[in-house]
């Protein structure tokens, strides 16, 4: 919602110019949209039936499943080089959210459903922007919010979450001023996060994009250690110098491959 606000607020401004489009086009972005609503659902679902740690596990996976995508739909091929700076990356974020492994087999089945479906949007995000269409991060999510934002509604009604918010809302007496802040507050990080999120994807393409998932999967511990003094094991130490080597292995092995590219045109 904050996102939809912000961007119309952009429009009418003058900042947002949107580009014509057909109604194949329009019908993409629906698509586009409830997968980005599939995405937020099954993710929040499968998180309710499994521990933290193997969802954080699960995900790593992300820089795997979308080169198989790279491969399997669009016949990309990567450089050796490639495929042996994904491992560290993916061991490194296994060790580092290494915990408690509590799963049920429809929670497991959901997790790796929920990884399939964040893999395919991050794909899809990047084939919007530097397509055909070729839209800018703040036009997709001009074009995008609103829909996600329906749905999103649609979804906490039938599973009850607007009914919680009622209630809620009748026990405390309303919403305090420093709640409202909270949720701006939180809101306008939410559209930060998008717009540099969608325009990250842009410019370093969608396998950069998982690789830095991992990456802030360490950072988020690391944080955790420095501000709330969470203690980590070796294993979890381990594991984040090993992801930051593979970030630092994947970066080096893209930035010679680009030069390779430019030397050759």
């Amino acid at each position: 919602m904050a996102t939809t606000i912000c961007s119309f607020i952009l429009m009418g401004t003058g900042y947002i110019t949107l580009t014509p489009l057909d109604f194949r086009s329009h019908m993409t972005l629906l698509a586009f949209s409830l997968l980005f609503t599939m995405n937020i659902a099954i993710s929040n679902l499968s998180l309710a039936m499994v521990s933290v740690p193997f969802h954080q596990v699960m995900r790593s996976t992300c820089p795997v499943v979308t080169i198989l995508i790279y491969r399997t739909v669009y016949s990309r091929s990567y450089s050796n080089a490639t495929y042996f700076s994904i491992i560290p990356l993916v061991l490194g974020a296994a060790l580092a959210t290494a915990g408690d492994y509590q799963a049920s087999l429809l929670g497991i089945l959901l997790t790796l459903f929920g990884v399939l479906l964040a893999c395919i949007k991050t794909v899809a995000t990047n084939r919007l922007m530097t397509g055909p269409l070729n839209l800018s991060a703040m036009e997709l999510l001009l074009r995008l919010s609103p829909l996600a934002a329906i749905q999103c509604m649609a979804w906490a009604y039938f599973t009850g979450e607007l009914e919680s918010l009622r209630i809620f809302r009748q026990l405390e007496g309303g919403f305090s001023w420093s709640f409202a802040f909270l949720i701006l507050a939180n809101a306008l990080m939410a559209f930060a996060l998008n717009v540099v999120s969608f325009q990250t994807n842009k410019i370093v393409g969608a396998l950069a994009v998982t690789v830095c998932g991992n990456v802030k999967q360490a950072l988020t511990i690391l944080l955790g250690i420095v501000l709330f003094s969470v203690p980590v094991g070796l294993m979890n130490a381990l594991g984040m110098l090993v992801t930051m080597v593979g970030a630092a292995w994947f970066s080096k092995v893209e930035l010679d491959q680009k030069r390779a590219r430019m030397q050759a045109g």
